[in-house]
């Protein structure tokens, strides 16, 4: 005689059976076009920075009519040196240029005189020579004073010190009563307000940057630019194994401009783009150092498999290497799986115990 089977028993069969650890949703790697960034670092310099100096000798600075910060002009007037003395010196070689020319026009007649009567014998050779020589003299002495005048112009014309160009006054270490020598500092200037990037790349990397190439340059306070690479230094640093990258930044003429002279900032040189094979961001799983996802098998268990990462992309991660094109792994719940975790997929049909399952945690 067959004793069919007592309902307990069956119920236990079913409560033995194994239940997923989690339900999670899947997903495949995807072909994704993403742009190749190269990260640096380095300092903001400026371009060029010009010393502004006295070309005057002993003289008194009298006015000084910019600080720190303005921005000038070509040609504009920075400060000004008393020029009494020099307006003295001016006109005394003013006078001595008319005497020389008096003097000058004198000896030009007496030479024409002679001239006129050299064939005559009224006058002997040497007295006409002397008339001659008398004449060239003055006017060497007119090309002389004259050129003392113009040197007492240029002292004048050096007691007004202006811009050499336009600029952002970045130094100023004139002040009014001191009398400065030839060649004192007076001013530096950040020429035409503009500043560069200089990023220091390591040696490998160097080869895939190139001029013209954008970069993105984010300062220490959060602003940002987008410069241009202007030149790659010709050598490498043999202490740090690194080479200067200039980048042409924006125009800065504003005194609470974002980026100053001095500062640190980050930056990524925008290198093109090209294709990879990417995983959604929720997928990865990082632990004890290394990046994972979890493989979900036929036996609709996972397998832990190790992956290398790389560029990101919004929500998505380059895979390198570690990971088959068709492969299904799991996206959401990845960070609360170990290996050999039994899951259900949200995206198959519900059978089995798994059914029983939700229906039992749907009814509590």
């Amino acid at each position: 005689m067959v004793l069919a089977p007592h309902p307990a028993a069956a119920d236990d069969k079913k409560a033995e059976a194994p239940r997923p650890a989690l339900t999670v949703t899947t997903a495949r790697p995807q072909k994704t076009t993403l742009p190749i960034r190269l990260t640096a670092n380095g300092n903001v310099a400026a371009w060029q920075e010009a010393i502004i100096s006295s070309e005057s000798n002993g003289l008194r600075l009298a006015e000084v009519y910019v600080n720190v910060g303005d921005v000038v002009k070509k040609g504009e007037l920075l400060a000004l040196f008393n020029a009494d003395t020099v307006n003295a010196d001016v006109a005394q070689a003013r006078a001595a240029l008319i005497e020389a020319q008096a003097a000058a026009a004198e000896a030009r007649a007496n030479a024409e005189r002679a001239r006129s009567i050299e064939n005559t014998g009224a006058l002997s050779a040497q007295q006409i020579s002397q008339y001659m020589t008398a004449e060239a003299t003055a006017n060497a002495r007119i090309a002389s004073a004259r050129a003392a005048l113009n040197a007492q112009d240029l002292r004048l014309k050096y007691t007004k010190v202006v811009a050499p160009d336009a600029g952002v006054i970045s130094s100023r270490s004139a002040t009014v009563g001191v009398v400065a020598g030839p060649g004192t500092e007076l001013f530096r200037m950040i020429r035409q307000g503009r500043l560069e990037w200089r990023a220091e790349v390591t040696a490998p990397e160097l080869r895939n940057v190139r001029i013209g190439a954008n970069a993105v340059v984010k300062a220490a306070n959060g602003s940002e630019l987008t410069g241009k690479v202007r030149m790659v230094a010709p050598t490498i640093d043999p202490q740090t194994r690194s080479a200067l990258v200039y980048v042409d930044l924006p125009p800065n003429t504003a005194k609470q401009a974002p980026f100053k002279a001095g500062m640190f900032a980050s930056g990524q040189f925008e290198l093109g783009s090209s294709q990879a094979m990417t995983v959604p961001q929720q997928s990865v799983a990082v632990r004890d150092g290394f990046s994972y996802v979890f493989k979900l098998n036929n036996d609709q268990r996972v397998s832990q498999v190790k992956v290398q990462t790389g560029r990101r992309l919004g929500e998505r991660i380059e895979v390198l290497g570690g990971l088959q094109p068709d492969t299904v792994i799991v996206v959401g719940g990845a960070g609360f799986l170990n290996d050999g975790d039994l899951v259900r997929n949200a995206g198959a049909p519900i059978t089995g115990s798994a059914a029983v399952s939700d229906s039992k945690q749907a009814s509590r």
